[in-house]
């Protein structure tokens, strides 16, 4: 039979009682499947249940062919190597008494001659500079995940379960994960907002509050049936509203008829001639007519009703987010920020960053890049002051906000609401409930506690906080802004950051997201 996932009538809440997905119904073959939707919709769930690690509340996952998973976080002991990861380490040591000449002769007959070269050879795939016998410790978080995916291959899986592989990975390493899964031929489900990775899949499935729905071809595709199926959602909601005011329409028109025949009868009645039992008899059949009438009015209203709430939900589904920041005022010629021959490194003698300068001006928007490990993360501390150069002098001459990766500017014991009107507290809550909510934090949403959201929330929330007031900082800093967005988040964010119309300094390994946000220099560390 050949290696497939079924997922039948699966039905999973979070401990809190809410509700993911109910009765969700998937199947994914030996083809590479990109799987997407909000943050928060359940996608990490699902392949939690897929991989065995959590249970559902009901329905089942039946799984024919061997899975290989990598998580978005991998824990590592400081003991732990390369080997460790990949399930060889009994195996190396074997190798290593065979060498030396102390291996039985039983032993030598499962010997694997082969395996470092296979090791060599898996790992020359996805380019980390690593051995079988390098500590995992030793290592960036962008390389583990590399070794990690190194790891996976080595398996020969049918399925490969992906949850953000390109997370943390500079621009070598995301190239080579998208290399790799592009000539990938089993099967292969990926979370990923990556949409150069998500254009090497041929398939998207995508999770929303009504389900799964699965679209034949890459994210190009997939984007262009949503724009299809995004103005024929349009259309069939002004359908549904002509129609409620046509029912209220006909409804009024049916009432003003009913009475007018009433006052009739009554004036008829007033004349006299027509016996008092036949009045009677008349006012009866004219109560029950309007009474008819009203019901059946209602039953129409109500069901135009309904189809107006189900095409509104189907376009809050479908309608892409999007954010507005209001303007900083920052003109052309204004000096935002200067850096005059700067050094900083953690240890003596070996520097990180030596004698870099370099100027901002205006709206200018710069990319800081670099593969891991060549300073970037530190540039921007230095750039706001949380650390010091060792050599040099950094000048900032606006008023700016840094977001990073842990948006560590929230206090996460407190609300949404409540950490945009520490920041500003000049807001009423109208206008507090009304920033929040264009970064589509509505309602009760802006009343979660910081420390509760994903981070795709939390760093929509550091948005909010930060450029959500009437007058944002003139120079915004971002840390890998987009690595815990979904798509539409992202895409979100890009509208917004287009909107912005002061400077911007952003560390990001995703050419797209610059691309969109109109990075107009770049800094190679």
């Amino acid at each position: 039979m050949p290696a497939h996932i079924a997922v039948s009538d699966l039905s999973v809440a979070t401990p809190d009682g809410r509700s993911l997905f109910t009765d969700l119904n998937l199947n994914f073959g030996p083809e590479r499947t990109g799987l997407v939707g909000r943050n928060g919709v359940g996608k990490s769930t699902l392949l939690n249940v897929i991989s065995g690690n959590l249970s559902p509340h009901r329905g089942s996952v039946r799984v024919h062919g061997r899975l290989a998973v990598l998580r978005q976080a991998l824990q590592v002991d400081p003991d732990e190597t390369v080997a460790d990861l990949f399930g060889v380490t009994a195996a190396l040591d074997l190798l290593a008494r065979a060498e030396a000449g102390i291996a039985t002769a039983d032993e030598l007959a499962h010997a694997d001659w082969d395996l470092e070269a296979r090791i060599a050879k898996s790992l020359g795939q996805l380019g980390p500079d690593a051995s079988h016998d390098t500590a995992l410790s030793a290592l960036s978080g962008g390389q583990r995940t590399r070794v990690a995916l190194a790891a996976l291959i080595f398996s020969e899986p049918d399925f490969l379960l992906l949850d953000e592989p390109t997370n943390n990975l500079d621009r070598d390493g995301r190239r080579a994960v998208i290399d790799l899964l592009a000539d990938w031929r089993a099967g292969a489900i990926v979370i990923s907002h990556d949409r150069e990775l998500l254009d090497t899949m041929d398939v998207i499935v995508e999770l929303t509050s009504l389900g799964g729905t699965r679209y034949g071809g890459n994210w190009t595709h997939y984007r262009e049936r949503k724009a299809r199926e995004l103005a024929a959602a349009e259309h069939q909601l002004n359908d549904a509203e002509k129609h409620v005011e046509a029912m209220a329409r006909q409804a009024q028109a049916t009432a003003e008829r009913q009475a007018h025949r009433d006052q009739a009868g009554r004036r008829k009645g007033a004349k006299g001639g027509t016996p008092r039992i036949a009045l009677g008899g008349l006012k009866d059949r004219s109560e029950d007519t309007g009474g008819e009438n009203a019901r059946l009015a209602q039953r129409r209203q109500a069901q135009a009703n309904d189809a107006l709430m189900a095409a509104r939900e189907r376009i809050e589904v479908l309608q892409p987010l999007s954010v507005a920041i209001s303007s900083t005022g920052l003109v052309s010629s204004r000096a935002v920020l200067h850096v005059d021959r700067i050094s900083f490194g953690y240890v003596p003698d070996a520097p990180i960053i030596r004698d870099l300068s370099f100027s901002v001006t205006g709206p200018e928007r710069i990319a800081v890049t670099g593969r891991n490990g060549s300073g970037k993360t530190t540039l921007l501390g230095l750039v706001t002051g949380a650390i010091r150069p060792v050599d040099g002098a950094v000048r900032m001459l606006v008023d700016h906000a840094m977001l990073d990766q842990h948006v560590s500017l929230l206090d996460p014991s407190q609300t949404i609401r409540d950490n945009f009107r520490q920041r500003h507290p000049q807001a009423d809550e109208n206008a507090c409930r009304a920033a929040l909510a264009r970064f589509m934090f509505r309602a009760d949403a802006a009343l979660q506690i910081v420390g509760t959201l994903s981070g795709g929330q939390m760093l929509r929330a550091g948005l909010a906080c930060v450029m959500g007031g009437v007058a944002p900082p003139p120079l915004l800093i971002l840390d890998e802004p987009t690595n815990h967005l979904d798509v539409e988040s992202i895409e979100a964010v890009e509208a917004g950051l287009r909107a912005y119309d002061g400077a911007l300094v952003v560390v990001s390994h995703d050419e797209t997201f610059l691309q969109n946000v109109g990075i107009t220099r770049r800094l190679e560390l």
